[in-house]
This record gives C-alpha cells, sequence and structure tokens, in this order.
C-alpha cells in the first residue's frame, strides 16, 4: 500500500482532533480533585467526577471527607479547620491519578521518586514539604500523602490513612 492508503488514512485529522478533545477532557478532570494544599470547597467536584458517595466524618482538629466510588476507589482527604486538604489516602484496584490527588505538589515528587523506589517495594518519599507512600499490588493499591506543616496541631500523621 502506498502512502496515505489504508485503515489509518483517514486517521491524521480525526487523530489530531481526538488527540486535542482527550487532552482538553484530561485538563478539565485534572481540575476536578481538590489535591493536597487546595480548597475543601473542591471536594464536591472530586465526588462528581468519582461518581462517588460521600461520608463526612469530624474529628476534634480535622474532618474527613470519605469518596467511594463504584469502581472500587476509596479516596479520603483530610481538611484542616482552616479549610485546606492537608492530607490524601487512597485505595483500590488501581494506581490513582496522583497528579490530581497531589494537586500542584505532584511534580516535587519526579526528582525524588527513581531514589525512593527499590525495586518491587513500597515507594517511600519524605521531605520536608511532603510526605508520600504508596504501595500494592494489581487489584490492591493504597497510598497517602500529606503536607508535614499544614496538619492541625495535635494531629498524628497516623490518622492519615
Amino acid at each position: 500500500m502506498g502512502p496515505g492508503i489504508g485503515p489509518y488514512a483517514a486517521a491524521g485529522s480525526l487523530g489530531r482532533l481526538g488527540l486535542r478533545t482527550a487532552i482538553l477532557l484530561l485538563a478539565l478532570s485534572l481540575r476536578a480533585f481538590a489535591g493536597l494544599g487546595g480548597d475543601e470547597s473542591s471536594i464536591q467536584a472530586d465526588q462528581a467526577q468519582m461518581h462517588a458517595s460521600r461520608r463526612t466524618t469530624a474529628a476534634a482538629a480535622y474532618t474527613v471527607h470519605e469518596l467511594q466510588a463504584p469502581t472500587g476507589h476509596l479516596v479520603r482527604e483530610y481538611v484542616s479547620p482552616s479549610g485546606t486538604v492537608f492530607g490524601v489516602a487512597w485505595q483500590g484496584p488501581t494506581k490513582p491519578d496522583l497528579r490530581q490527588l497531589l494537586g500542584s505538589h505532584f511534580d516535587e515528587l519526579k526528582p525524588a521518586a527513581p531514589a525512593a523506589r527499590v525495586r518491587r517495594g513500597p515507594v517511600v518519599i519524605h521531605q520536608p514539604g511532603l510526605v508520600f507512600e504508596m504501595g500494592g499490588h494489581v487489584r490492591a493499591f493504597a497510598g497517602r500523602a500529606y503536607i508535614p506543616e499544614q496538619v492541625p496541631a495535635g494531629v498524628l500523621a497516623d490518622a492519615i490513612r
């Protein structure tokens, strides 16, 4: 077959349009999650994005918003009295989209991730402005991330789970 002939010939212009649409949808979906360090008001958008049910539990120094998706994914967002998401935890059958969960803190992982990963073990990164821990295997992933400086006084990091 010559150039421009075959099953993929017509995909050129449609492929570009499809790619643009996919990028736009991805960009919109990335904004849906509150993200670590984000504002509590966007948790409702997270719930809609995940098609999740939400349960809210108040503790003495923080509130937990637990989002349960029909896919089996569970995300907990820990919110300080000032309305900031200071921690997130997740579990589910697949790895989550960390860019969504970590928000602007996602870029902090890139330099530290290769050094933190040793073979097939968990990924553990402890930096001054971010703690990230994730492990698991197919159909059973879990992890957490939090901003140490934003954890409310008197709250132990172990509460983020």
